[in-house]
C-alpha cells in the first residue's frame, strides 16, 4: 500500500481516539488481567462488538499512558500485506513520535504475518496492547511464534451486573422498588443480551439490523473470507439454526442437511469455525475418556442477545433455556482466566443431567442445576436429585442451584444445596 494513505488512514484513527477519552465507560472485572507494565503482548479476544477495543482504550488512557493505535479492521487497510506493516510503523512513528513505548493494534489477526511484526516488536521492548476476533488464528499463532510472551484475556459481552451498572440499576439497596428492578433488568437482560451497543437501540427493526449485519460479518468476514468457504449460505443457515436451539446437543446429522452438505466433517469444520469466532460455545459432556468428552457436544450463543433479535426468529420463549445459556457464559468469564474448565454431566440416559460441572485439573469443584422456577415439587425433586446423585458420583459437595426463586439453602440426606435466585448469583462476587 501507499505510504501517504497508510498515513492518512491512522491519522483519521488518531482523531477518532477523542471518542474514548470523552466517553463513560462501565467498569469490566477483565480490566484486572490487563499487564500495562509487562514485556508480555497484551492480547484480548472475545465476539466482535463486545467492548475489546474500548477495554484496551480505557486501561491504557486512565493510566494516563501515551500510545500508538492502528486498527487494522478499517476497510481502507483489506489489501495490507505482511510487507506493509513496517511501513504502518513507519507511519506510527510519524504521527506518535519516535520516542513511542507503548502501541496498541486492533484486530491485528487480519494481516497474515502480523505475528512476526508483533514478535518484532517485542524483542524492541515495546509495550504491545493486541485485539482480536478469532481464537484459532490468535492463539495458535500466539502459541507458535511467541511461546510465553503474552497473556490473553477472554472478553465476553456484558455480564448481568455490568449491565445492571449501565443502566444505573442499584446492586445493593434492599428496598422493594430496588429488588423489583433488579428482576425486570434480569428479564430484559435475557431477553437482549450484553451487547453493549444493542443496548442503545431502542427500535425493535434497528436492534434486528444491528443483530443480523453482525452475525452476516462474523460469518463472511471472520469466517468464509477466511477460510474460503463455498456453501456461504449453508454456513449462514446452519448459524442461524444454532441461534435457535441453544442449549441444545449438537446433531450433525441435522446440520449436514440444513446447510446441504454430504460430508459430516465439513459440517464439523463449519461449527467449530463458528465456535472460533465467537458465535457459539461448544460445551462438552465431563468424562474423564477423551472420546466420550468430543462426542454429544452442547452448542451454546455467546449471547442471549442473539437469539430474538433477528428476523423470522420464530423461537419458543424458553426463559429457562436463556438462563441457562447465560449462566453458561458467566461461568466461562469467572473460571477461564483461573484455568478451570466447564463441562455438563450425563454419565447415561438413565441417570439425570447435571447442567453444569465446574472442574480444575481433573477436580470437581462445583455441581450446578438451572431451572427457571422450583416452586413445583415434581421439579424441585428432579433438579435437587439430579445434584445429589452426582455429588455421589463425582465427590463434591458444592451443590448449587440457580433459579428465579428467592436463595434459601436446603438439606437432603446430609448434603447442602444452595439455591440462589439469579438476581444474587449473578451479582455475587466468585468466592475464593
Amino acid at each position: 500500500m501507499d505510504e501517504r494513505v497508510i498515513l492518512q488512514v491512522l491519522a483519521e484513527q488518531q482523531e477518532y481516539l477523542e471518542h474514548y477519552r470523552k466517553n463513560t465507560w462501565i467498569t469490566r472485572q477483565e480490566e484486572s488481567l490487563l499487564e500495562w507494565e509487562s514485556n508480555m503482548a497484551q492480547v484480548v479476544i472475545g465476539v466482535r462488538r463486545s467492548g475489546k477495543s474500548t477495554l484496551c482504550h480505557k486501561v491504557l488512557l486512565q493510566h494516563n499512558i501515551r500510545y500508538a493505535y492502528a486498527d487494522f479492521d478499517d476497510d481502507r487497510f483489506a489489501a495490507l500485506k505482511t510487507s506493509d506493516l513496517n511501513t504502518v510503523l513507519n507511519c506510527l512513528y510519524q504521527l506518535y513520535g519516535t520516542d513511542m513505548q507503548y502501541i496498541f493494534l486492533d484486530e491485528i489477526q487480519n494481516v497474515e504475518g502480523w505475528h512476526l511484526f508483533v514478535n518484532r516488536l517485542l524483542r524492541q521492548g515495546m509495550y504491545v496492547f493486541l485485539t482480536g476476533s478469532n481464537a484459532k488464528l490468535l492463539s495458535s499463532e500466539l502459541a507458535t511464534h511467541l511461546t510465553g510472551r503474552y497473556n490473553e484475556i477472554r472478553l465476553y459481552p456484558f455480564s448481568y451486573l455490568e449491565y445492571c451498572q449501565s443502566e444505573d440499576i442499584s446492586l445493593h439497596s434492599i428496598t422493594t422498588q430496588a429488588n423489583a428492578a433488579r428482576k425486570a433488568a434480569l428479564t430484559t437482560y435475557l431477553q437482549d443480551g450484553g451487547m453493549p451497543e444493542l443496548r442503545n437501540i431502542t427500535r425493535l427493526q434497528n436492534r434486528r439490523i444491528y443483530v443480523e449485519s453482525l452475525v452476516e460479518t462474523i460469518v463472511s468476514k471472520d469466517i468464509v473470507g477466511r477460510y474460503k468457504i463455498h456453501n456461504k449460505e449453508g454456513l449462514r443457515r446452519m448459524s442461524h439454526h444454532l441461534i435457535n436451539n441453544s442449549c441444545q446437543v449438537l446433531n450433525y446429522e441435522m446440520l449436514s442437511t440444513i446447510a446441504a452438505l454430504n460430508a459430516t466433517k465439513t459440517v464439523q469444520k463449519y461449527v467449530s469455525y463458528l465456535s472460533q469466532a465467537f458465535l457459539i460455545h461448544k460445551l462438552q459432556q465431563f468424562s474423564f475418556k477423551s472420546r466420550q468428552r468430543i462426542t454429544n457436544e452442547k452448542a451454546y450463543v455467546i449471547d442471549t442477545g442473539f437469539i430474538a433479535n433477528r428476523d423470522n426468529a420464530l423461537i419458543s420463549e424458553n426463559i429457562g433455556w436463556r438462563l441457562e445459556n447465560a449462566v453458561l457464559i458467566e461461568l466461562l468469564r469467572r473460571h477461564h482466566s483461573m484455568a478451570e474448565d466447564v463441562y455438563y454431566y450425563k454419565p447415561s440416559s438413565r441417570q439425570k443431567e447435571v447442567d453444569f460441572v465446574v472442574c480444575k485439573q481433573g477436580v470437581v469443584l462445583e455441581l450446578i442445576q438451572v431451572a427457571y422456577t422450583v416452586a413445583d415439587a415434581k421439579t424441585f425433586k428432579r433438579e435437587t436429585e439430579a445434584l445429589f446423585q452426582a455429588s455421589k458420583k463425582l465427590s463434591c459437595n458444592k451443590l448449587t442451584l440457580i433459579t428465579t426463586d428467592e436463595s434459601r439453602n436446603v438439606e437432603i440426606d446430609g448434603k447442602t444445596i444452595q439455591i440462589y435466585s439469579a438476581v444474587d448469583w449473578l451479582l455475587r462476587v466468585q468466592e475464593r
